[in-house]
């Protein structure tokens, strides 16, 4: 994973400065979930809304080598790519708790500053809000792109990291999916792939 100098513009603590400026904190903040943010959100929200974002989807496209796999057999985890639509979760943060909230998201998502994080449009059932969202630029070293299906076998087999498997991470992210009422049809057939291969129950 790539670190930045502190006067970077991609340090971690100037990306914060610059999102924390854009949001202002006097309206409502609100963040997106695609993912494991659905399942270990480690946030308390006061409100959640089904919410559809257009222009991003979710992609197994982000080498892991530290929570879901090591330097030496790399996972993947998912990210917000470029392209078409993601289903997922908005979530409100307590007014009084948002800027407390904003600092254990970035401590969580952002130690290497990674990500590209967006003010994005999501689609709610109540109407469009605009959410904080951490998406992956093509162009990031730890975009890998589309796999193989042998590749990826692989990898649900062998990667773990610090927080398990990345078989384990997919299986989650999917089962989390289903309970809030979003098919991922690419996500279902990973979840197919892998129990061909007997690796998921």
């Amino acid at each position: 994973m790539t670190s930045h100098p502190a006067n970077h513009p991609r340090h971690p603590a100037n990306q914060l400065a610059k999102v924390r400026a854009e949001w202002g904190g006097a309206r409502e903040l609100w963040i997106f979930g695609y993912a494991s943010l659905i399942w270990r959100p480690e946030f308390d929200a006061v409100e959640q809304r089904p919410a559809t974002v257009y222009g991003y989807h979710r992609a197994l496209e982000m080498r892991s080598t530290i929570n879901r796999g090591t330097p030496e057999c790399s996972g993947l985890v998912f990210a917000l790519v470029s392209g078409g639509s993601c289903r997922g979760m908005a979530y409100r943060m307590d007014p009084e708790r948002a800027n407390d909230e904003l600092d254990r998201l970035w401590d969580r998502e952002m130690p290497t500053g990674v990500y590209d994080p967006k003010w994005l449009p999501c689609r709610t059932p109540q109407g469009t809000v605009q959410a904080l969202a951490f998406t992956l630029s093509r162009k990031s070293p730890s975009h890998v792109g589309p796999l193989p299906d042998d590749t990826l076998i692989d990898i649900f087999r062998n990667a773990c990291g610090k927080y398990g498997t990345t078989l384990d991470y997919l299986l989650g992210t999917a089962a989390s999916l289903r309970g809030c009422g979003i098919v991922d049809r690419e996500i279902e057939r990973l979840v197919a792939l892998a129990r061909e291969h007997a690796l998921a129950a």
